[in-house]
């Protein structure tokens, strides 16, 4: 099974180390072809607004949309508002692959990054959370399951194939949240 990490703008490289140190083949994907080549996919964060000038170019939003609801896909932070049924703040255009509605920004500007600590269903208790610019899920569909909250919000949550996580495992030294979603996308939705 190979991986991708779309890998157009933001960390991605910390995903692919993380996704490899958890023995996941990974693939980069910077165009939409590259899409054809892998069987899930984790869109990092970043700036949702520039990924979608980006993903506007041949074709790319609507092929991403499409693998997204058929296949595994992990989405943090930018890439959770990009998965996301609705945006607010403002409202943009989003993939519509995960039954939530979130608030970009809603914990801060880039000087309010915190690194925190939540509850999460993952084995091992409390999970490190960093927040840089995230967003707010602020409304979760019945078929949205929460795995981690933080401060009562949802910050981790999973829809059948898709998960999303509003902070940035991939700078944390805990390797549970890749670990999940490569379960997920080894064995199904559950």
């Amino acid at each position: 099974m190979k991986t991708g990490v779309l890998a157009i703008q933001g960390d991605f490289d910390a995903h692919r180390k993380r996704l490899e140190e958890l023995g996941a083949e990974v693939v980069l994907v910077k165009k939409a072809e590259h899409l054809d080549a892998v069987d899930a996919l984790v869109i990092p964060g970043g700036e949702s607004t520039t990924f979608l000038k980006f993903l506007e170019r041949g074709g790319f939003f609507e092929r991403l949309r499409a693998f997204a609801r058929t296949k595994p896909v992990f989405g943090t932070c930018a890439g959770a508002i990009l998965l996301a049924r609705e945006v607010l703040n403002p409202p943009q255009a989003s993939l519509g692959a995960l039954d939530v509605r979130v608030r970009r920004n809603a914990y801060g500007r880039q000087l309010e990054s915190s690194i925190r600590c939540g509850e999460t269903r993952l084995a091992g208790g409390p999970l490190e959370m960093v927040f840089i610019r995230a967003p707010r899920i602020e409304a979760a569909g019945p078929g949205v399951e929460v795995l981690a909250t933080e401060s009562g919000d949802p910050v981790l949550v999973r829809q059948g194939k898709v998960m999303a996580a509003t902070f940035h495992p991939e700078l944390s030294a805990d390797p549970r949240v890749h670990k999940a979603f490569l379960e997920l996308a080894h064995n199904g939705s559950r």
